[in-house]
């Protein structure tokens, strides 16, 4: 069933509102005035780490008050703030860095506003995948945000298979104890592709590395720090020389006059060989053993 919208205008007192406020990837100066203003101006505040962003509020002179709101406790802390919201209270939501409700459980939040038809709009600021993106000197259009791969087992697998022919940018988040593993996973799956990893990004040691993904791996045999985005290639077409009629049905003949196969069994050769429609060439046989 369709989400009944908030009107913006709606100044009723029992209305309250969920800011996601954007915040520095690294660099405190990286905020917008809107965000502070914003931050200044509600009543409190949902961290996803509050001695973090108790950090970027000292720094502001900013002085609200902050509750928790992180990936083990969301489903408990979850309602606690609707029910805030729906008393006409103003929350200001933020996670340790960049946009919240981006591989964080911000997402969720949002959608238990929603749902509870509470208004929600959002203070845009820095964000690591798109930093990442605009300096990898890769396609920045289109492109598709994978966030974490999945540390282990099956899904790790068909995280790596199900986006092995996306033919756009494809942009994953990391952590540094996994990026060796990930690099070989991305080499093993993708292929040698060109590749952008971003470390630190916006702080003192940030570091852009361009290159494939074999040099990559090179690259980074030492201990990594700090945190990581990496931007990879698309697929790229492949260029398969043209297949003439006159080819595969000459081809297709043979097998059958010749070499005696079943028209099942030549079907499946000249399908395998060509790449051409499976039903194009079973008819095709069905002619040639008929003549």
């Amino acid at each position: 069933m369709p989400l009944k919208p908030v009107s913006k205008t709606d100044e009723s007192p029992s209305s309250g509102i969920l800011y996601v406020v954007a915040t520095p990837i690294g660099n405190l100066a990286d905020i917008t005035l809107r965000a502070l203003d914003t931050l200044r101006s509600v009543h409190f505040i949902a961290a996803e780490d509050t001695r973090h962003t108790r950090k970027l509020l000292s720094h502001y002179d900013i002085h609200k008050p902050l509750v928790s709101y992180h990936a083990h406790n969301a489903e408990e802390r979850g309602p606690e703030l609707i029910d805030r919201l729906r008393q006409g209270e103003k929350i200001a939501l933020v996670t340790d860095a960049g946009t919240p409700a981006i591989s964080d459980p911000g997402g969720l939040l949002v959608t238990q506003a929603l749902e509870a038809e509470v208004e929600v709009t959002v203070i845009p600021g820095p964000a690591a995948l798109i930093a990442a993106l605009v300096v990898s000197g890769l396609s920045t259009h289109p492109f598709a945000f994978l966030g974490f791969p999945p540390s282990r087992g099956k899904g790790r697998r068909r995280f790596f298979t199900s986006y092995a022919a996306v033919p756009m940018t494809l942009i994953l988040y990391e952590s540094p104890q996994r990026l060796q593993r990930t690099l070989e996973d991305i080499l093993d799956s993708w292929g040698d592709r060109r590749i952008s990893v971003a470390r630190e990004l916006t702080k003192k040691h940030e570091e852009i590395f361009r290159g494939t993904v074999a040099e990559a791996l090179e690259y980074f045999s030492e201990n990594v720090r700090g945190e990581l985005v990496l931007v990879v290639q698309g697929a790229q077409e492949k260029n398969e020389p043209e297949v003439l009629e006159e080819d595969w049905k000459e081809e297709l003949g043979r097998l059958i006059s010749v070499t005696n196969l079943s028209v099942k069994e030549a079907t499946e050769k000249i399908y395998s060989q060509y790449h051409l429609s499976r039903r194009v060439v079973y008819q095709e046989a069905l002619k040639i053993k008929k003549t």
